[in-house]
């Protein structure tokens, strides 16, 4: 979802008539909608690795979801499709059969639904260039990088730090426990909190489902440990804030983190979702392969967590040296280069020649 929010903010405001389709229910069209874009819903449920008993619930749900799509596009006209993947993006992009369509492929190796839309589209984006062994012979490409939202500008730290009364003779980490999978982070912070806070402060994002044990963990805490202890349901505009505050960020490794850590050249304990396949353990392998983090196994988490932080936060020269090679893998121009890409296609101008190596 946020890449997409990327490339719209990206579009010349007024120029471009977007209208955002997604799926039903959940909080997508909660942010789409206070972003200020236009939404409509589709009905459509993933296929892959579903048992027997629901598969032909999810198939009908998916062909209610094409008939959907035949109606939007009938209704809106679009001269140009953009996707970022998700099973919601089958039936469209099997209705939009025949119209110019740009995939951007955020993980390093694409999902089933990425592969199937990559095979419809045009153009393809990508995050890094790795991902170009798991696309169809001759399609075409391009390394953009992750496209990051406006509101992810860096902050001074300082600056950072003050505005949300922390202190400066403290390293600050971060903590992104707030996505889909992210709980067991979650309950090892919790359980280790006192001890990681011996070294440092922290900035906690827990989802809201976590938000009332994170206050609990909180209140257990002596009087000077939870004045270092923050903790978020989630973060929208202060987002990128709180990651100019930080020294070391703990998270699950989804595509962001191939985008978001480097902007903002923040050194990772990357912890890959057990049960993601194995997409976010090869984001987390790339990573840690050019030294800008470090791969906690889940099972692993419970026992290194406190000492991994520990030796981290006591070695000032590593950390620099993780923060550096995040930062060589940014790239900031990637929402603009993929909206440029979506405008030629919606024009019909071909793509230049350098970009069709």
């Amino acid at each position: 979802m946020y890449p997409a929010l990327a490339v719209v903010e990206a579009l010349a405001p007024g120029e471009d008539a977007v209208l955002w389709v997604g799926g039903q229910g959940g909080m997508e069209a909660n942010l789409i909608q206070r972003a200020g874009i236009p939404f409509d819903a589709i009905p459509a449920a993933g296929v892959h690795g579903v048992g027997i008993a629901r598969l032909p619930g999810n198939l009908l749900r998916l062909l209610r979801g094409w008939f959907k799509s035949r109606r939007i596009l009938a209704h809106f006209k679009p001269d140009a499709l953009l996707f970022t993947g998700g099973y919601v993006a089958v039936p469209m992009a099997l209705a939009a059969l025949g119209r110019p369509k740009l995939l951007f492929v955020p993980d390093i190796e694409p999902g089933l639904a990425l592969k199937v839309l990559s095979r419809f589209a045009n153009w393809i984006t990508l995050t890094v260039d790795e991902t170009r062994a798991y696309l169809p012979k001759g399609k075409g490409a391009t390394v953009t990088g992750y496209p990051l939202r406006k509101s992810l500008v860096r902050t001074n730290p300082p600056a950072a730090r003050a505005h949300f009364g922390l202190r400066d003779d403290l390293p600050v980490v971060m903590v992104m426990g707030g996505s889909q999978g992210a709980h067991t982070i979650n309950q090892v912070i919790f359980r280790h909190l006192s001890n990681l806070l011996d070294d440092c402060q922290m900035i906690h994002i827990t989802g809201t489902t976590d938000s009332e044990a994170a206050e609990h963990a909180r209140q257990s805490l002596p009087a000077d440990k939870q004045e270092r202890y923050l903790h978020f349901g989630y973060l929208h505009e202060e987002m990128g804030i709180a990651l100019s505050c930080a020294q070391l960020v703990i998270s699950r490794a989804g595509a962001s983190t191939l985008g978001e850590y480097p902007a903002y050249e923040l050194p990772a304990v990357l912890v890959p979702y057990p049960f993601a396949w194995r997409y976010q353990t090869m984001n987390a392998e790339y990573l840690a392969a050019r030294g800008a983090a470090i791969l906690m196994p889940d099972a692993e988490m419970d026992a290194q967590m406190v000492a991994i932080v520990h030796d981290l936060l006591q070695d000032p020269n590593r950390l620099a040296s993780m923060s550096i090679a995040m930062h060589a893998l940014s790239r900031p121009d990637a929402a603009g280069r993929i909206a440029d890409l979506v405008r030629k296609l919606a024009e019909g101008h071909p793509l230049p020649a350098e970009e069709q190596a």
